[in-house]
């Protein structure tokens, strides 16, 4: 090993910056959906209908199988949910934010303030 350090684990392991900033936003997609589909409670068939998904695909997000998602569905799926992707350029507390993107949960009445606030 030649003690080189990466910022994240994905720009460690992708060959170019721009495929390791597109896992860092799919990544931080994922794993804020997941969360909001276990804080609602939500079966895995009720995921997939408010998400409009199949109920196989809320699996394999549940399972974090990263590679059959692209960021297109991931914010699709996202909107539906109600929440807000938002690009953070501030000081990071988080790892979610150090990659540069925060993934923010609104009350779905407030997801329309993501695109009409240029939050996304």
């Amino acid at each position: 090993m030649n003690g080189e350090k990466f910022a994240s684990v994905w720009d460690a392991i992708e060959n170019t910056p721009a495929e390791a900033e597109n896992m860092k936003l799919r990544s931080s997609l994922m794993m804020a959906l997941e969360q909001h589909i276990k804080a609602q409670g939500w079966t895995q068939k009720e995921a997939g209908e408010r998400l409009g998904v199949t109920q196989p695909r809320v699996s394999d997000l549940m399972r974090g199988k990263i590679g059959l998602f692209g960021i297109d569905t991931l914010i699709n799926m996202a909107t539906a949910a109600g929440i807000c992707a938002a690009q953070s350029n501030r000081a990071a507390t988080t790892r979610q934010a150090r990659a540069g993107m925060t993934v923010t949960v609104q009350e779905p009445s407030m997801a329309s303030q993501c695109h009409t606030g240029g939050t996304v």
